[in-house]
């Protein structure tokens, strides 16, 4: 993959959090996709992926700022501040490593500043 198409698919997967639309992620994640979540804990396949990932972009409790994306072939990160509240300490700052094929997500691991 180039990097303008990881970069796409990246922006659209950022898109579904920052918009709380989470059907919007339906068309990025691939059948073999695992992702290891900010708790430690792995998600394998596709439908195991989109319910941890629907579940969070479809919460009006939290949101997304993005900081970063970036796209190198098949490999991207997204650089984020996640905010509960109007402070600095009600927010965190992660980021997400992904591995995509054919145009779809593949690989996904989430880490958290502590």
């Amino acid at each position: 993959m180039s990097d303008a198409q990881t970069l796409d698919v990246l922006n659209r997967f950022n898109a579904a959090f920052l918009r709380h639309e989470p059907a919007l992620l339906d068309e990025l994640v691939a059948e073999d996709c695992a992702v290891e979540n900010t708790d430690g804990k792995r998600h394998e396949g596709r439908a195991a992926s989109l319910a941890l990932w629907k579940g969070i972009a479809g919460s009006r409790d939290a949101e997304f700022e993005p900081e970063e994306i970036t796209a190198s072939g098949d490999r991207g990160v997204i650089r984020w501040r996640l905010r509960w509240g109007p402070t600095e300490a009600e927010s965190v700052r992660g980021v997400n490593l992904m591995r995509l094929r054919d145009g779809l997500i593949v690989e996904a691991m989430g880490y958290v500043k502590g």
